[in-house]
């Protein structure tokens, strides 16, 4: 019977690739042939720190014995809880990742403080950046910052970030390469920052406003006005009436468009308003519906009936989503 042992090397490897970080560098005690297969740099492409609260000692170890040119996607986090001693991420690390690691095309930071780190110091490589429950100053992402920051950058999510405002979304202007924006929580942004941001913005792909106190109604209509090559669209109900979503009647490029829940009100558009609305998009191929009630329901069979070039998802709030409505 063959052994663990007997296992090639990209098996192995494969195998490693599912355990957390700290298990990987003690496995790489075990013999010679398992730290050569952890030193190995195809293992580290992908980097979840979240789980850990890092000091700033770990870190550089880190990024000094394992991170290099392979690295894809790193996720950090855990500087800000509360009561919490942790030190903050450092501007100096942050251009050392940059310098190590010249691939690095996602970053994703939870729960950080960013007030101390500017944002010309993040790897210019960046593709994706996602800030999760982060704090940022005044300063980031202001429109008369060196627009030569990031030039890279297509999406960017801003989840819960709360001293995100109108001038850091208008700032976000400057990011040419931009094509994706994911708002969540982003309470400070007003429909009138949100509409006179997407007026220079209008080669946007991707909108998702989520959990904010914009109304849905003020949201699509900014989207009509400005954001005519939109391909996928994703929001709360809130505010959300019949003549509200009316106005995304006949744009040319939708293909996806997510309605999501449980804030039905009585102005909300009936499932055949609904239809009604979606049969003028002549690229529309996803309908998802989320938390609205219908699941199961006749809305859903109106609605696949009604649409049958279309993907048409009904069913209840995933409960990772539910505090976009708390």
């Amino acid at each position: 019977m063959a052994s663990f042992a007997d296992l090639p090397d990209s098996v192995m490897l494969e195998i490693f690739s599912y355990l957390l970080v700290r298990e990987r560098i003690r496995i790489s005690r075990v013999c010679h042939r398992w730290k050569r297969l952890v030193d190995d740099q195809w293992l580290w492409r992908h980097v979840d720190l979240t789980i850990y609260t890092m000091r700033p000692k770990v870190m550089w170890h880190l990024l000094r014995r394992y991170m290099a040119s392979r690295l894809h996607s790193l996720r950090m986090g855990g500087y800000l809880l509360s009561g919490s001693q942790a030190p903050r991420l450092s501007p100096s690390l942050m251009r050392a990742l940059g310098d190590k690691c010249p691939n690095l095309k996602r970053l994703c930071l939870h729960v950080a403080d960013l007030t101390m780190v500017p944002i010309t110091s993040l790897p210019c490589t960046l593709r994706t950046l996602e800030l999760h429950s982060c704090e940022i100053s005044m300063a980031w992402l202001l429109k008369e910052q060196d627009p030569t920051v990031l030039p890279l950058l297509e999406c960017i999510v801003l989840d819960r970030v709360p001293a995100f405002r109108d001038e850091h979304l208008q700032g976000l202007t400057r990011f040419r390469a931009l094509r994706s924006l994911v708002l969540g929580g982003t309470y400070r942004v007003t429909e009138t920052g949100l509409d006179v941001a997407l007026q220079e913005m209008s080669y946007l792909q991707r909108l998702e406003v989520l959990g904010c106190t914009l109304s849905a109604d003020s949201t699509l209509l900014a989207i009509s006005r400005h954001l005519r090559d939109i391909r996928k669209i994703r929001l709360t109900v809130r505010g959300l009436s019949a003549p509200g979503l009316e106005v995304l009647e006949g744009m040319p490029t939708l293909e996806s468009l997510c309605l999501l829940g449980p804030l039905v009100t009585p102005e909300m558009p009936s499932p055949e308003e609904i239809l009604s609305s979606c049969l003028t998009m002549p690229k529309l191929r996803v309908l998802e519906l989320q938390g609205l009630g219908w699941e199961g329901q006749e809305a859903e069979r109106i609605l696949c009936k009604g649409l049958p070039h279309c993907m048409v998802i009904v069913r209840a709030c995933p409960k990772e989503s539910m505090d976009w409505w708390m």
